[in-house]
């Protein structure tokens, strides 16, 4: 059983698949910016509603992001403390790919990436590209888009699909597994997160000195 977490945005989901991907169950809820504590408690209703615990797990996957700086953090350190303790795999899947692979429909995913920007993934792109959201109206126009309701609703956007993406995260995983079922090195796992967070430096500020 593939146990899965997305958090890249305030729209959160849970996941149980069999190894192959196939779905068992899932859940998803718009979080407040209370993903450390809703998280594992969804995660831990859903095992129990489902009639299985942790130790079924073969492997933990997370989606990486980008997205929410705070979600992604708590999202991969819940998945890295899962795959520590059941010495299960951990597998990080893009989320904006997951998201697609969600929302067959949908061509466009959009991800918050600062109060004026967001993270864009075409379908087909290779990876996402911030855009300012002056920008939007003219790529986004005919598209169908998956966005956090949050960001869908601040950029004054309509008709768009809501991410729930954890059982696609679970596929994409079970995928990878079949051709390397070591999964992800757990020590250097970490989101993606296209640029530093606002306020930290991307440059070093010089040695480390030991005191």
């Amino acid at each position: 059983m593939i146990i899965a977490l997305e958090a890249a945005s305030t729209d959160l989901s849970v996941a149980l698949a069999h190894p192959d991907g196939t779905p068992i169950a899932d859940d998803g809820w718009t979080s407040g910016q209370r993903q450390s504590a809703e998280l594992l408690p969804r995660l831990l209703e859903l095992l129990s509603r489902t009639g299985r615990s942790l130790r079924e797990a073969t492997a933990v996957a997370v989606g990486i992001g980008p997205g929410s700086f705070t979600g992604l953090r708590v999202g991969v350190a819940l998945g890295k403390g899962l795959s520590l303790s059941l010495a299960r795999p951990i597998v990080g899947v893009p989320s904006l790919g997951a998201w697609l692979t969600a929302h067959a429909a949908a061509t466009v995913a959009l991800a918050r990436a600062g109060s004026r920007e967001a993270y864009l993934l075409s379908r087909g792109e290779p990876s996402p590209r911030i855009v300012d959201r002056d920008e939007l109206a003219a790529l986004l126009d005919g598209a169908r888009v998956v966005a956090p309701v949050e960001l869908a609703a601040a950029l004054g956007l309509a008709g768009t699909e809501s991410p729930r993406a954890a059982s696609a995260v679970a596929l994409m995983a079970a995928e990878r597994l079949v051709a390397d079922p070591g999964g992800d090195d757990l020590r250097t796992l970490e989101p993606i997160y296209v640029r530093a967070p606002r306020g930290v430096s991307e440059e070093g500020e010089g040695l480390v000195r030991w005191l």
